[in-house]
């Protein structure tokens, strides 16, 4: 079971549900159960949370599966790093990324504000 992920359904707002298991690229949909609002209270559609739910994906924009979620469960599923990869060691032919500049402050257009306000 993979708890506490997010579905992101088409015109609506996110619902978080726990997953019997992973979607795999031959499924025409997702199957789903204790379906709730991300402030973890029932939606207004849903009879039971207990229930099982079935979401075609031509409802469904993408799922998000937190980090967490997966703990013991698929290890194909666990998310790899380009360190873990290299055995926790930068290649040495590579230079490390230079850091982002941070971005300036941005200043505020009073007459852009004056305008708004008007509205």
């Amino acid at each position: 079971m993979i708890r506490n992920v997010i579905l992101h359904v088409n015109g609506e707002q996110p619902l978080l549900a726990d997953l019997f298991e992973a979607p795999s690229p031959g499924d025409v949909g997702l199957r789903c159960t204790n379906l709730r609002q991300m402030n973890g209270k029932r939606p207004v559609f849903v009879d039971d949370v207990a229930s099982i739910f079935f979401f075609p994906y031509l409802h469904i924009r993408f799922v998000e599966i937190p980090p967490g979620a997966i703990s013991g469960g698929d290890p194909s599923m666990a998310v790899t790093t380009d360190e873990d990869r290299a055995g926790g060691q930068g290649t040495p032919d590579t230079e490390p990324e230079p850091a982002a500049e941070p971005e300036p402050d941005l200043e505020i257009d009073e007459d852009f504000l004056r305008r708004i306000r008007e509205v």
